[in-house]
């Protein structure tokens, strides 16, 4: 069967390898239907920071249909639509046992500790597998992942009115902006240096797009502090104009993956009584957003930017590393012709 692979930094190959056998007893063997391409792929790909086993078949975010299962399973059947948990957790250590498995002392991610969903088939713990609406579109499927990630971080903000403010419109940034259009009682603002990408969002959610200057800030909310900010960037540059133009009391939500190290004067933080959320991954959120794909299936699909087959992703790699695009999501679909989704 064919795969994407990474071997190392900056070494993506798409292959033919042998296809999954039967699966080892509480595991299942899925032929995926559809993947997302995470920025994260992309980070590893550029850095090699999470290259623990090589090569391996990227891709975390990745729905499919259970074609076998192993002994034991009794969680999901033959024939039904899947979706993953990009999660693998060890399942003994304190975290594990608090429920907290995000925060795993020894967290890895599918597609990295286990092979993932760059591929036409692909096996999997059944423990990560959640049965999905038989009739529910793929593409929509395969955002299940990322939108439980926006949903984490969405639900780290302090319930507050007023106006909150989604830096960075790529792909969680721009779902956790459309997560709040649907839940946050004031004004959702947008900020992306990538124009079009930030209109598309804007005209999906209702957002506001604004500049990360005080004053743009200022006309938009009407002169009142802004206390609550998702930065979805992973610029340093980004955060530091947050800080700029945060309110006193401010929390800002950071799930975005930095390069770089930050330059703070900490005492900002002290004197303005800012905090700095980390939100990695997600904690129990998977099986809401999951819930909410069917409601929120139209905007998703509005929000994609191309639709692609295997043979493509290393192209689409070097696009969207270069910033090219104006969609939140490349959508690899297994069985359909490849194309720009516009």
């Amino acid at each position: 069967m064919k795969a994407a692979r990474l071997h190392g930094p900056g070494d993506l190959r798409i292959e033919d390898i042998v296809t999954p056998g039967a699966p080892d007893a509480g595991w299942v063997k899925l032929r995926v239907d559809a993947a997302g391409i995470c920025g994260s792929d992309l980070h590893n790909f550029r850095t090699g920071q999470w290259i623990s086993r090589s090569p391996s078949t990227a891709g975390h975010e990745l729905t499919g249909t259970v074609i076998a299962i192993g002994e034991g399973v009794d969680t999901v059947a033959v024939g039904d639509r899947v979706v993953a948990d990009s999660r693998f957790w060890c399942g003994e250590c304190a975290q594990c046992h608090a429920g907290k498995r995000h925060l795993c002392v020894s967290l890895g991610f599918v597609g990295e500790v286990c092979d993932g969903g760059f591929a036409e088939q692909t096996s999997l713990p059944a423990r990560l597998l959640h049965v999905v609406d038989a009739a529910l579109d793929e593409r929509v499927a395969a955002m299940a992942e990322p939108l439980a990630v926006a949903l984490h971080a969405v639900r780290r903000l302090p319930q507050t009115a007023g106006s909150v403010l989604v830096v960075g419109c790529g792909t969680i940034g721009g779902l956790a902006a459309l997560l709040l259009s649907r839940t946050f009682p004031g004004t959702v603002l947008v900020a992306d240096r990538n124009e079009r990408r930030c209109a598309r969002v804007a005209r999906v959610t209702g957002a506001t797009i604004v500049d990360l200057s005080r004053d743009a800030i200022a006309a938009a909310t009407v002169d009142a502090p802004l206390l609550a900010a998702v930065e979805a960037t992973g610029s340093i540059a980004a955060l530091n104009q947050l800080l700029d133009v945060l309110g006193p009391g401010g929390t800002v939500a950071m799930v975005g993956i930095f390069h770089g190290r930050l330059d703070i004067d900490p005492n900002v933080l002290v004197e303005r009584e800012i905090a700095l959320l980390g939100c990695h991954a997600f904690a129990d959120e998977l099986p809401d957003a999951i819930r909410m794909l069917g409601d929120l299936s139209e905007p998703l699909i509005s929000l994609i930017d191309r639709e692609i087959g295997l043979d493509d992703i290393p192209a689409a790699y070097e696009r969207l590393l270069a910033g090219q695009g104006d969609g939140l999501k490349t959508i690899i679909r297994m069985r359909q012709p490849a194309g720009d989704f516009r």
